[in-house]
């Protein structure tokens, strides 16, 4: 059996590797009127993009149009019905909420919100997954027919999972699947 400190820290130290290693990889940043700008025009329909974290990586589906949708917890959705509200961007203790609430939502947000000034890595994942990607155009598709209030957990119902359903067709997180080995 392994130990289970080391299993943390080799996940840990393996994230910091890649957030390195595919730094230089993202999409353009550049400041823009004190607002992060993203080079959309290197993002197709349907294509994943990747955002590293400290200690995690965010995914999201490119839709066109400056659009992403992405699983993201959320408690907001399940309290109120006011779709502006809902809308804004996920505060830190929405977020907090909708993990320990195991609820989340696949949300609609424009490139500079899914990233939060954050370099975005395309399609990184299409050489670390088995299944052939699927067309741009059903990957999409299927991401926007779940853009809705959804359950959520951190191990196996959360924002990679929501990604490769979409564009391998088959539900995985090789981030936990590392925790848990």
């Amino acid at each position: 059996m392994k130990n289970p400190v080391l299993a943390v820290l080799s996940f840990l130290w393996d994230k910091f590797l890649i957030f390195i290693k595919l730094k230089s990889n993202g999409a353009p940043v550049t400041a823009k009127n004190d607002n992060m700008y993203y080079d959309t025009t290197l993002f197709k329909r349907g294509d994943l993009l990747e955002v590293p974290r400290t200690l995690f990586i965010h995914f999201g589906i490119y839709l066109g149009d400056n659009r992403v949708a992405h699983l993201i917890p959320d408690i907001l959705p399940v309290l109120s019905c006011n779709k502006t509200c809902i809308q804004k961007m996920v505060t830190n203790k929405r977020l907090i909420a909708g993990v320990l609430a195991k609820v989340a939502s696949v949300r609609m947000d424009n490139v500079q919100d899914f990233a939060y000034g954050g370099n975005i890595i395309i399609n990184h994942m299409d050489r670390n997954v088995p299944n052939k990607a699927l067309s741009g155009e059903e990957v999409a598709q299927r991401a926007e027919k779940l853009i809705g209030t959804t359950s959520y957990s951190l191990l196996w119902d959360n924002c990679e999972h929501f990604v490769t359903n979409c564009r391998y067709g088959t539900p995985i997180s090789i981030q936990t699947d590392k925790v848990n080995a």
